[in-house]
């Protein structure tokens, strides 16, 4: 004859058993659910991000371009001339990449001539020579909110 504490504990093992079966289940379906709601948006988000790429590049290729045809003529690149305009600007590296849309060290590398600039980079140094101290701060300076005075 079995002992009564033993099989007592046998069923309050098979009870808990049932109970936690019972509990994850809902939890794996739940968690199989959001890897899918996941999974999706990951897809859309590799879809999105294929239909803009070809925006972006039409945008910069737009922007670009009626900066390279201001006289009509092949716009030349010396890191000379770029670190000339940068001094002149009084602008650190940073800042004259903002101006041009690359990094600091991108300008860096481009006045020590480890790199050169893209055609269409080449372009926007160029729309910038014309420009002054006062107007390439200005362009740099936050846009002011509108509201309090």
């Amino acid at each position: 004859m079995p002992n009564i504490a033993v099989v007592l504990k046998e069923e309050i093992l098979r009870l808990a058993r049932k109970e936690v079966r019972q509990q994850t289940g809902v939890l794996r379906k739940a968690s199989a659910q959001y890897r899918r709601d996941i999974a999706e948006m990951k897809r859309r988000l590799a879809q999105l991000q294929r239909k803009l790429a070809p925006l972006q590049k039409q945008v910069l290729r737009g922007a670009a371009a009626p900066a390279a045809e201001t006289d009509g003529q092949r716009v030349r690149f010396t890191a000379k001339g770029l670190r000339a305009q940068r001094q002149r600007l009084g602008l650190s590296a940073a800042n004259y990449g903002k101006l041009v849309g690359v990094t600091g060290q991108t300008i860096y590398s481009w006045e020590q001539e480890t790199s050169r600039p893209r055609r269409q980079q080449v372009a926007r140094i160029a729309a910038l020579r014309h420009l002054g101290k006062r107007e390439a701060l200005a362009r740099l300076a936050p846009p002011a909110r509108g509201g309090r005075k």
